[in-house]
């Protein structure tokens, strides 16, 4: 495609003039009309229209409606002055009977032939992305297919909309290759106009759409990615042409994808003033598969303000000194991306104990399957042999009195070969088929290089562990299983990646390092050059890290349960904020406040300081001890429950509670 100089500088008024005139320079009209919105147009008998209509408010993102004609009417005056939309397009598709059966570059002549007569079509005029081009350009981020002078691509995703009437299809995206440094100005640009399909709906691998070839676009044409860049993709109007497709009308017309519809109005700032608070902003969620999610500036805020509480030292420790921002946020939303979870946790400290498990882990373990389950997620537990009865029955008494929403399954792992992992992961063995899509492990032991298991004093504790960690090593050859760890020392599952440094600045480290990787584990390093640091003048420290192994790492908390109490408050707060619901619903569907019913019961799953209390008296009489000191007592890691880590429960509340009712 090539276009003068003169086609960019010409107003949606001389170029549709051009159009009528059949200029053969226009082919598409991406890089055209800049700063105007463009149209997707969809023409229909009438005893569709309601139908239609009702489709495109079920469908937001790709469907956003700009105008419905009258049976018959070829103007659209709320779009632009002077039009017929018979011959204002460059190309035209005709459908019969659901098949495409030509393309044309004027309507005129069904005006009054064919079964069904012009007057009896209905017209609908889509907001388009191509609207939303001059303004990438302008915030500095490069549009790829007008750099090379090519249609956008676009592509028939495995995501099925909301169906309404004789409607349903598939979602259709457009991609556009971003630098990965300008993902978040391209996020924010697109999500000021919602008429040309807001903000992204998916950014990263293609395969998580169902789109299993890049290089063979279902319409439009393949734009060449550059050195850096990432596929973010767009809703689409152009499920328009898919939905005719379905439906099978006996005749409909649309333009042809590319060939869009110019308006007279421009791409500017919506209505209604955005909300800046609600602005999305954009994370890396996972690098292998490449995967980012949005929140809003407002979520993001109040989950940094989660992280700054956990990471508070009450045992001076020297943790505070070694948070970095948006770890718990980012292994967050990667949970919030998942449907089901297996958790697992138990570090037996206490060998010449009977139990030998320690007072930190269960309880974040449970808070963070409460309200899991209370966002619809699949949740299992996975243990040891050794303690299977004694979990199970701490289940049933977190269940019985309240703490736990429902029973959840209690599974163990057994080695008996090379596949047992994959076969435990996985349906049958087969990775394309995974039980899970995200493991989490909160104080779970973890093996050394060695291959024995032990406490902080050196202990071989192999005997009592069961080798859950196998799980974590398959899952990382699993597309789409993430990781998470969550611990306190440098020997529990999830620090292997770091252990050159546990070995030298831990007590005992070279003996009790867990060797397990952190698969791209972020910030580990600028843990660990803090730590040296703080080493020299702390002598010693015990350190509670929460480190994702396929995602980026949670901050530093002073004890492991309060990372589990944060997961929980995070995930309540990413269910309740409008952007990242809507990418995770990927634009489809009524966006809507959730219902006070729900809002109640996801508040009632959050935890509390009654819940808290209640399950850590149920571990003690079940004989369970306090990790650093080995008291049968209502403590965690030495600190007692009141007031420390009460404190910590309310205030963690107040910051989740106080975002609902600011919600719009």
């Amino acid at each position: 495609m090539e276009h003068s100089g003169n086609l960019n500088d010409l107003s949606p008024a001389e170029l549709r003039l051009l159009i009528r005139q059949n200029d053969s320079r226009i082919i598409t009209t991406t890089g055209l009309a800049e700063g105007y919105q463009q149209a997707n147009v969809i023409i229909l008998p009438s005893h569709l229209a309601n139908d239609f209509e009702a489709f495109c408010r079920c469908n937001p993102a790709p469907l956003p409606l700009l105008h419905r004609s009258q049976s018959g009417e070829t103007s659209c005056l709320p779009l632009a002055k002077h039009t017929d939309i018979r011959t204002d397009i460059s190309q035209y598709c005709v459908y019969e009977e659901g098949q495409l059966v030509k393309t044309v570059s004027s309507l005129q002549s069904y005006t009054s032939q064919g079964r069904i007569a012009w007057p009896d079509m209905v017209c609908f005029y889509l907001g388009c992305s191509f609207g939303f081009e001059g303004r990438l350009k302008t915030a500095g981020v490069p549009v790829r297919n007008v750099e090379q002078g090519r249609n956008v691509s676009m592509y028939r995703t495995a995501v099925p909309c909301i169906p309404a009437g004789v409607f349903s299809c598939p979602l259709v995206a457009t991609m556009r290759p971003v630098p990965a440094a300008m993902l978040d100005a391209a996020v924010k640009v697109t999500n000021l106009n919602p008429l040309a399909h807001g903000a992204p709906v998916h950014i990263g691998e293609p395969a998580l759409l169902g789109i299993q070839d890049l290089s063979r676009p279902d319409y439009g044409e393949r734009v060449e990615m550059q050195p850096g860049d990432v596929t973010v993709f767009w809703a689409c109007g152009v499920t328009a042409i898919e939905a005719i497709l379905s439906s099978k009308p006996s005749l409909a017309f649309s333009h042809s994808p590319g060939c869009m519809f110019l308006t007279d109005s421009p791409d500017s700032s919506p209505v209604t003033k955005p909300n800046p608070e609600l602005t999305p902003l954009c994370f890396l969620v996972s690098h292998n598969p490449l995967f980012y999610s949005l929140a809003s500036q407002r979520a993001v805020a109040r989950i940094r303000q989660l992280e700054i509480i956990i990471g508070e030292d009450p045992g001076q420790r020297g943790i505070r000194a070694l948070s970095v921002q948006d770890e718990l946020l980012c292994s967050c939303l990667a949970l919030s991306h998942s449907s089901s979870v297996a958790i697992t946790t138990g570090f037996p400290t206490h060998y010449m104990h009977s139990p030998p498990d320690e007072t930190d882990g269960p309880p974040g373990a449970i808070a963070m399957a409460t309200m899991l389950l209370a966002l619809g997620k699949q949740v299992t537990m996975v243990t040891d042999r050794r303690a299977v009865e004694m979990n199970q029955a701490i289940i049933d008494e977190a269940v019985k009195t309240g703490v736990l929403k429902t029973a959840i399954p209690l599974v163990t792992f057994e080695d008996h070969g090379p596949d047992s992992a994959l076969h435990f992961l996985c349906h049958h063995g087969d990775p394309n088929r995974p039980r899970y899509d995200h493991l989490v492990a909160i104080e779970r032991s973890g093996r050394a290089e060695d291959g024995n298991y032990y406490n902080m004093r050196g202990v071989n504790i192999k005997h009592l562990v069961d080798p859950i960690d196998n799980l974590f090593i398959a899952a990382k050859n699993i597309p789409g299983i993430t990781t998470t760890g969550i611990g306190d020392g440098g020997n529990e599952l999830g620090m292997g990646k770091v252990k050159e440094k546990v070995k030298s600045l831990m007590p005992n480290g070279s003996l009790i390092a867990c060797d397990i990787p952190a698969d791209q584990c972020c910030h580990c390093c600028q843990y660990l050059s803090l730590l040296y640091n703080l080493a020299v003048t702390l002598g010693h420290l015990s350190l509670a890290y929460l480190l994702p192994l396929t995602s980026p790492c949670l901050p530093p908390a002073g004890v492991s349960n309060w990372g589990g109490y944060a997961v929980a408050c995070a995930l309540y707060l990413l269910h309740t904020c409008p952007s990242h619901q809507r990418y995770l619903r990927k634009g489809l569907g009524v966006e809507h406040i959730p219902p006070q019913e729900q809002l109640q019961d996801w508040t009632a799953n959050l935890p509390s300081v009654d819940k808290e209390e209640s399950f850590l008296s149920t571990l003690v009489r079940f004989g369970i001890r306090s990790g650093k000191t080995g008291n049968l007592a209502m403590e965690v890691d030495g600190l007692t429950f009141h007031p420390t880590h009460s404190d910590i429960i309310t205030r963690l509340l107040e910051v989740t509670l106080s975002s609902t009712s600011q919600n719009p």
